[in-house]
């Protein structure tokens, strides 16, 4: 348990210090697709799991919707040089959509989101599916 949160906290401090060097934006244009209406997110989330066992990675579970502009900025900051290497090294990452607040309820309850602070919310699951935090 110390290794994830070891990690976690490692991770967090390189985000913080680009974020400090230049400040998350948001995309130039916004993908409509982020969170596809059509996705079956319990088939996803268990996809990124056996991938992740596979590659001995974490699953990071990103909660939100098309229309949360906070959830493209962390999107966008994904796909920025100096976060996306360790991201992709270390995390299968999944997009569930909420909807508006009425979608996927059920994995919001299972992996205890506190909808109720907004969006974007993350989850971080071990290899085997195991909610770290």
């Amino acid at each position: 348990m110390r290794k994830p949160l070891l990690f976690l906290c490692l991770f967090s401090t390189i985000v913080y210090a680009q974020w400090a060097k230049t400040p998350l934006k948001a995309p130039a244009f916004l993908n409509p697709n982020l969170y596809p209406a059509n996705a079956d997110a319990r088939q996803e989330i268990a996809e990124a799991i056996t991938a992740a066992d596979k590659e001995n990675k974490r699953v990071l579970l990103v909660f939100g919707g098309n229309w949360c502009l906070d959830c493209h900025v962390l999107d966008n900051a994904f796909h920025n040089p100096h976060i996306a290497p360790v991201l992709n090294q270390n995390f299968k990452v999944v997009h569930v959509d909420i909807g508006e607040s009425n979608k996927n309820l059920d994995l919001v309850k299972k992996y205890n989101i506190p909808l109720e602070k907004g969006v974007p919310s993350i989850a971080v699951l071990n290899r085997r599916g195991i909610r770290l935090y």
